[in-house]
């Protein structure tokens, strides 16, 4: 097979070679030949520093050929990798990470990196280096020019290029573009460009560092993430950082929440603080360890530079200053206020949550996003927001409002614009007249605004004609999907109370189950199939989330601790209300102009505005379905 030699202009030592290579440990065989990196045997070409690094041309011209070696720090001598050093236990492993075992090593990193993240457990389909030589050629041909846009993905987040010369940046963009094509669900993710510019120094070409961040992309390990990729992932992670910081940095956060006007906002750059905040020498230290311990390894180092950025200022010298700003120039300038080596010391010094317990964390923060609608612009196409702002009116809610409300309800009806149902300035103030107009619909949602100004209501998951199914007596009908909101003055969501705290149902089993489980298309109302034909009435089904109680499954599928935990909706001749046990949440009289308010074990809510109010407007609204 052709091998060529690659000559760099310099190297530490004055020898050239594409990357100095590190010392043989004791007892270690020196020349060319096989050497054993963890479990199974990789083929390593092991020269003396005087000697070039021999590269398969059919690859690459070899590792090092995107590098700038000019704008490389200047290295120590480089450190002795213990042989085997991948059979070590992992918490030897994390040890010699963190001590900056491979640290003064470009050619370890060279040759550990691609063997630590094939050990990354992902999913069973992964691009590898082969699908991407086959992609690149389609997408790039022969010429080694792209003028293909970058990734949607990209916007607004930045693209480091540390010390990669203009042939590493062209790979940078090439690898990046294919990244983009090959998973189209990534719409967000401000660490992948940094990854991928600092993983590109150490690989020996484009394909190879495509496999390595395919690999940590597609990563299922539980509980340990390697990169966001979505704006409410990446959100969440920033919430995540802020309860740390409120946690374990108290000296810190109290002199940010001084100086910035939202905190939130200065956390929600932590992230830029590292990548690509850090200087290149910073930076691959933290590369090292995160590549084995994921993204708590980034919480921790974060919350080193915050404690760090305390000792270095006062808040005399913070008054009238753009925390944000102070924050990078700090980091930038690290290295005059900290080595990396006593960095890593004081961040693996502070005792965080299990990784397991940050991850609880994460979701929690996620799911909090979603159900206030603070991600409905960024993390989903356009055609998902429904409401027009140009056409929607209503006299109870404006169209922002009505948006943040879209963006509570489930996806599947979400997808498709309101249609005014009933009103009481159209309609007339008649429980009766609200009936009829409301029944042939699943699911409404219903708006209160009373004399006081205050906004409120409810997302009804069932038909209204369900009262009738319990003849006389006013009984409760609906499903977990149901909830309760306040709009004005605070904008929040009540959902089903076992949806927060699922601990407190437990399956049926299927033997004690009075009826067969529907089929998804029935899950969302039992009396849909006399109606299945109208065009008015629409039922979507949706697939049911992984990990999280399924709302919409009928309650006898559940052992309750109690009946009053699921009444959701009833109706009769007196009135309506929503919500029960304990007190009901929403109840309005036949006239629709009194109601009353207050808390339910159902949605364990508060009262959602003064406890007895009188009606401005009523207003219920369906889904329009063509």
């Amino acid at each position: 097979m052709l091998q060529v030699g690659l000559s760099l202009p310099r190297s530490p030592g004055g020898a050239a070679g594409a990357f100095p290579m590190a010392q043989p440990a004791a007892g270690e065989d020196t020349g060319t030949g096989r050497e054993v990196l963890g479990s199974s045997p990789v083929t390593i070409v092991v020269t003396s520093e005087a000697d070039t690094w021999d590269i398969d041309t059919s690859s690459c011209l070899g590792c090092g050929q995107f590098v700038d070696w000019d704008k490389m720090p200047e290295l120590q001598q480089p450190a002795q990798i213990p042989r085997n050093v991948l059979s070590r236990p992992p918490k030897e492993l994390k040890r010699l990470a963190r001590e900056g075992c491979w640290a003064t090593s470009p050619t370890g990193r060279a040759r550990l990196y691609p063997r630590l993240i094939q050990q990354v457990s992902c999913r069973l389909v992964t691009p590898d280096a082969l699908v991407y030589r086959d992609v690149a050629g389609r997408l790039f041909g022969k010429p080694s020019v792209s003028s293909h846009p970058l990734p949607e993905f990209l916007e607004g987040c930045p693209m480091p290029t540390y010390c990669l010369n203009p042939h590493g940046v062209t790979a940078l963009k090439k690898i990046l573009i294919c990244v983009g094509t090959l998973f189209p669900d990534i719409t967000h993710s401000p660490l992948l460009p940094a990854l991928a510019a600092l993983l590109l120094h150490f690989s020996e070409d484009e394909a190879q560092c495509f496999e390595s961040l395919s690999r940590l992309i597609a990563s299922n390990a539980p509980h340990a993430g390697y990169i966001d990729q979505s704006f409410l992932a990446h959100q969440a992670s920033c919430m995540t950082f802020g309860d740390l910081a409120n946690k374990h940095c108290p000296a810190a956060h109290k002199l940010i929440a001084s100086a910035a006007e939202n905190v939130l906002e200065v956390y929600s750059e932590w992230l830029s603080w590292l990548f690509p905040g850090l200087p290149f020498a910073y930076a691959v230290r933290v590369l090292d360890v995160f590549l084995l311990e994921g993204q708590k390894v980034l919480y921790r180092i974060a919350l080193a530079l915050l404690k760090q950025f305390r000792l270095s200022v006062t808040p005399a010298g913070l008054e009238g200053a753009d925390i944000k700003a102070e924050l990078q120039a700090f980091v930038r300038n690290i290295a005059e206020h900290v080595t990396v080596d006593k960095l890593l010391e004081r961040a693996f010094g502070i005792r965080l949550f299990s990784r397991k317990e940050i991850w609880l964390l994460q979701m929690a923060n996620r799911k909090a996003l979603m159900e206030r609608g603070i991600t409905v612009v960024q993390s989903r196409p356009s055609f998902h927001l429904a409401v027009d702002m140009q056409s929607f009116s209503s006299s109870t809610v404006t169209a922002q409002e009505m948006r943040l409300v879209w963006s509570w309800i489930p996806e599947r009806f979400s997808l498709f614009p309101p249609l005014l149902l009933f009103s009481t300035s159209e309609d007339g103030c008649s429980l009766q007249r609200f009936y009829t107009c409301c029944e042939g619909y699943e699911p409404t949602v219903l708006l209160i605004k009373t004399t006081e100004g205050e906004v409120c209501g409810a997302f009804l998951s069932s038909d209204w004609s369900e009262r009738k199914k319990s003849g006389a007596t006013s009984g409760f009908f609906g499903t977990g999907e149901c909830f309760v909101f306040t709009v004005r003055p605070e904008a929040e969501r009540y959902e089903w109370v076992f949806i927060k705290k699922p601990e407190l149902a437990k399956a049926v089993p299927r033997s004690r189950q009075r009826s067969p489980s529907p089929a998804p298309e029935s899950l969302l109302g039992s009396s849909r199939d006399s109606r299945s034909s109208s065009p008015s009435h629409l039922a979507v089904p949706s697939p049911q989330r992984k990990g999280r109680l399924s709302p919409f499954l009928a309650i006898r599928h559940f052992l309750l601790p109690s009946k009053t935990a699921s009444m959701f909706m009833s109706g009769s001749r007196d009135g309506i209300v929503i919500g029960g046990g304990g007190g009901q949440a929403l109840s309005l009289d036949a006239s629709l102009l009194r109601g009353h308010t207050e808390h339910c074990e159902t949605f364990d809510n508060p009262p959602l505005c003064q406890e007895n109010f009188q009606v401005q407007l009523l207003e219920v609204w369906g889904f329009q379905s063509t």
